[in-house]
């Protein structure tokens, strides 16, 4: 679902990064006062789950592979101002350092996954919950809800994106500069994988971490549980907001984040490559045309790169692509140093964050 640079025309790169600005911005605004205090160790450690998570390709229908994003799970501890800014910093690092989606789609990637995707996970997760108490099973029940809906939103999205370059951009001759698969093609070789494996996997995470915070650390769930909190909860609410400001309250889930991005090297068992995502060599190898082909209705891909893929998709060379540092030749190894720097990266992205935030409000005490 990491739509790659060359997929995409400029013009519709441009229209997305514009589609995302103002919920950046609106974001920013809404957490800037609780970046310098209690959402930095939050922030940091949602953003890095993410990251680590969609690591773990699974395979799919069709010999592709997908993910599961955290996205659900974002929205709900977070809520989905923060979860915009969490998930999009994690693609960010992504697409910066490991190639994992480009960096002129990113825009694209981030309105899909972490704008559209928060907005839609928090919606289904508060409609569903209703007024039910913090540890209620019911919450567990919209917290898988809200993942599956989530990332099936997401996918549709990057799958109409996809679909409709060859309708809108092609060269003198007719062929596709971008995308070379239309809507018919591009719709349902996506969904299927998704609102089955992917899906599923989204909803099961986003479902045992919640059921794990019940019984663990409710207090991270109170943020978008407004109306789960009785009045008369005013003392128990400044405890919660004072533990969430201690890095300390986070250290547990540090540990089994640690312990998880260990376990990453799974997510090289998975053969194959996710739908869309190809590589401008996958056009010109043999196996690879054959797979593209399974995967894609049994349609083969043009006999040609497409000018405008291959122009663009060598924009940006990431240093560390496909999470392969060139100096290792363990692939398990390097898979396990890639989840570690994209999580120091991430950590040092918010904690540079906050100390620009405490810098600003002191100025701003000065002259006030």
């Amino acid at each position: 679902m990491h739509i790659p640079d060359g997929y995409l025309s400029p013009t519709t790169c441009a229209a997305l990064y514009a589609a995302s600005g103002p919920f950046w911005y609106v974001s920013l605004q809404r957490v800037k006062k609780s970046l310098s205090t209690r959402l930095i160790p939050l922030l940091s450690l949602v953003a890095a789950f993410s990251f680590v998570l969609m690591m773990f390709n699974l395979p799919l229908p069709g010999g592709t592979t997908g993910h599961a994003v955290g996205i659900g799970l974002a929205a709900i501890a977070l809520g989905p101002w923060a979860a915009m800014l969490a998930i999009s910093v994690a693609l960010l690092i992504q697409a910066l350092f490991f190639g994992d989606g480009g960096v002129l789609a990113l825009g694209a990637n981030c309105f899909n996954l972490a704008v559209v995707g928060s907005l839609v996970s928090y919606g289904v997760y508060r409609i569903v919950s209703g007024a039910s108490a913090i540890t209620s099973p019911r919450r567990v029940v919209a917290a898988a809800l809200a993942g599956y809906a989530a990332i099936n939103v997401a996918a549709l999205l990057a799958a109409i994106e996809l679909g409709v370059q060859p309708w809108l951009f092609t060269d003198a001759n007719g062929a596709p500069l971008y995308a070379p698969y239309p809507l018919r093609i591009a719709v349902p070789a996506m969904m299927i994988g998704h609102l089955t494996f992917a899906g599923l996997a989204e909803s099961i995470v986003t479902a045992g971490v919640l059921a794990w915070l019940q019984q663990g650390d409710p207090s991270l769930l109170k943020l978008t549980a407004p109306r789960a909190i009785e009045s008369g909860d005013e003392d128990e609410i400044a405890r919660n907001k004072a533990a969430r400001a201690d890095w300390r309250a986070t250290r547990p889930l540090w540990i089994g984040l640690t312990a998880l991005a260990l376990l990453t090297p799974l997510g090289l068992l998975a053969t194959g490559v996710a739908w869309g995502e190809w590589g401008p060599h996958d056009f010109t190898d043999p196996e690879m045309r054959r797979q593209i082909t399974a995967a894609s209705g049994n349609q083969a891909p043009p006999p040609n790169l497409p000018h405008g893929l291959e122009r663009l998709s060598s924009i940006w060379t990431a240093p560390i692509p496909d999470y392969a540092p060139q100096f290792l030749h363990s692939a398990v190894f390097g898979y396990v140093m890639s989840a570690m720097f994209g999580v120091g990266a991430i950590l040092m992205t918010f904690l540079v964050a906050g100390w620009l935030a405490r810098l600003r409000r002191r100025k701003n005490q000065r002259y006030t």
